[in-house]
């Protein structure tokens, strides 16, 4: 027979419940959500990983490409106003394909995103203003680190249960 604890699930995912800090809250579901990406595609061969599902168009590893593009975009790009390209040349459909990259480099590449990323943050308060240029072209429109990590969060919650959907499309298996 089993105890209550082994019939109860977990009651929340990422942080501790005892976790109550805005900062630690926000980056401990953000690092949650970057390691529920890896778990999501964990098992997929090469060639699943690079085919684009259908009815969807883009293939797991493109989403993956996808949010390296997102890190960049609202972190380097736009908190730091750091001069580089905040979309690949080609826009949004080059964002998304993968063709002729490997999953090593695409996965290589989004570890690295994620590394400044995290750098980033770390170096700010959550009431920092992003830097004008780069994404924010003046002051009013540029928002506090808070506001960019609680958008993140609803790009990766959103992009992961429309994994989910792909994932079980490929192989039957579901997330959590």
């Amino acid at each position: 027979m089993q105890t209550p604890s082994e019939r109860v699930p977990a009651l929340l995912d990422g942080p501790a419940v005892d976790v109550t800090d805005p900062r630690e809250l926000l980056t401990g579901y953000l690092d949650w959500y970057r390691d529920a990406l890896r778990r999501k595609i964990s098992g997929l061969s090469d060639e699943q990983l690079q085919t684009p599902v259908q009815p969807f168009g883009w293939s797991p590893l493109g989403l993956v490409k996808h949010l390296g593009w997102v890190e960049r975009r609202w972190l380097r790009w736009g908190f730091t106003a750091e001069d580089i390209a905040g979309y690949p040349p080609g826009g949004d459909a080059a964002e998304w394909d993968v063709s002729g990259q490997t999953t090593r480099a695409v996965l290589a590449g989004y570890l690295d995103e994620v590394q400044r990323s995290r750098a980033i943050i770390a170096a700010a308060d959550l009431t920092d203003q992003a830097r004008v240029g780069g994404r924010f072209p003046t002051a009013d429109q540029a928002p506090a680190l808070g506001r960019i990590l609680f958008h993140l969060l609803q790009e990766y919650a959103r992009h992961l249960g429309h994994l989910d959907i792909a994932r079980e499309l490929i192989d039957g298996k579901t997330g959590e």
